[in-house]
């Protein structure tokens, strides 16, 4: 059995992609702040003050400037990585077309965060589902240490010449972004060997190669890029397990496309992403152990590409299915992850009632008492095939009035 050594450490997840960005030491960082990201250009710029890395950090006038610079970066042939959130997100807006179609690796510490109006600074997935059609890979963490872990399989799922697009690692603001928990790192060298140097093939500064980024695309060669896009999709797939294999061997940490927990008897399952798991295991926990009910987890970790045909299986057996958005898309029938979710399931013929839940908009708190009636109402679902509403809210203050 081979030991694996790893270095404990008490970070939050800022101060954990901050960590890791040092000991990757990318060419490039151009960054604005803004709330709850902050800390992470903060932290990158302290370590190059300090000599510990030689990243050249760019100082833009806004998230647009930022995102644009990156572009500019990685297509010189850099290795670049930018952070924000929220309303910083949403200046990017262009610039994250521009860099997947350009397929440029870049990564983003994105820390998730609700987008205005009304103004909130606090966690929900609003800034990153509006991006989920732009061509960027996302990974969402639940804690800590998966936002550590994820951001070091970022640029080698990124990098790889079958994949060659920006990626994305989300975690939520706040509730992991400045909560500290105890981790475990990696040593650098290890860290250094499993990132690997980035040799582009094809960039900007490379005088034996003429190359265009970013030129007037006419209607006869637009369709075909797009096509490149999905077809980068579709091999990220492989890539982003081969990368967790990799890891796995490392840390003897495990990834997938999502984690099943208590999933193997489970007749009733909620489907979400992010931090609120943890509070979701809780309930799962408690209620196995007082009722015995069969009650499971799924988290989604890789929302792009979406694992349609490995979640459908994972929710086959399963009597009724609860997906939770943090995110409100005003459809008439779901939420951004219950969109794709149903979906999976409708083309696998899977047969289980779904109900669509939308929680912890603005930062609202999700509890184990909430997640204890979401499986009574589940159990209910199953045996009646009765919906009375396609989704709904959870915890707004007039329901809660009512209750009490």
């Amino acid at each position: 059995m081979i030991k694996i050594m790893a270095i404990r450490e008490r970070l939050s997840g800022n101060e954990a992609v901050a960590y890791a960005i040092k000991q990757i030491n990318p060419d490039v960082m151009p960054a604005f702040p803004i709330t709850p990201s902050t800390e992470i250009p903060q932290y990158v710029a302290n370590y190059i003050a300090n000599g510990e890395i030689d990243t050249e950090f760019i100082h833009v006038e806004s998230e647009h400037s930022a995102m644009s610079a990156t572009v500019g970066a990685s297509a010189a042939g850099a290795r670049a990585v930018t952070a924000t959130s929220s309303c910083g997100m949403a200046l990017m807006w262009e610039e994250l077309y521009v860099a997947a179609s350009n397929r440029l690796p870049i990564v983003l510490a994105l820390v998730n965060r609700a987008l205005s109006g009304p103004i909130n600074i606090n966690a929900d997935h609003s800034d990153s589902m509006g991006a989920r059609d732009s061509g960027w890979i996302q990974i969402y963490a639940e804690s800590n240490q998966e936002v550590y872990d994820n951001f070091l399989q970022a640029y080698p799922i990124a990098e790889n010449e079958k994949v060659h697009l920006p990626v994305m690692v989300c975690q939520d603001g706040f509730i992991t972004s400045h909560g500290v928990e105890n981790i475990y790192l990696v040593e650098d060298e290890k860290v250094k060997d499993f990132v690997g140097e980035y040799n582009p093939k094809h960039y900007l500064l490379n005088v034996e190669e003429k190359l265009a980024v970013g030129p007037y695309a006419v209607s006869c060669y637009y369709m075909e890029t797009k096509r490149g896009q999905r077809q980068a999709m579709i091999e990220a797939r492989q890539v982003i397990l081969d990368v967790a294999a990799r890891f796995e061997k490392m840390t003897g940490r495990k990834y997938g496309f999502f984690e099943e927990y208590q999933m193997e008897d489970a007749e009733y399952a909620v489907v979400l992403i992010g931090s609120a798991a943890g509070t979701c295991k809780a309930a799962i926990d408690h209620i196995r152990s007082t009722s015995g009910k069969k009650v499971g987890l799924i988290k989604i970790r890789v929302f792009r590409p979406f694992p349609e045909e490995e979640l459908a299986k994972a929710l086959s057996k399963v009597k009724a299915v609860a997906i939770m958005d943090r995110s409100e898309m005003f459809s008439a029938t779901s939420g951004p992850l219950g969109a794709e979710v149903r979906a999976a399931m409708y083309q696998a013929r899977c047969t289980a009632d779904t109900v669509n839940y939308f929680y912890g908009l603005g930062g609202r708190d999700i509890t184990v008492p909430d997640f204890e009636q979401v499986y009574d109402k589940l159990e209910t679902l199953a045996e009646t095939h009765t919906i009375t509403d396609m989704y709904t809210y959870i915890g707004l203050r007039d329901q809660q009035t009512k209750e009490d």
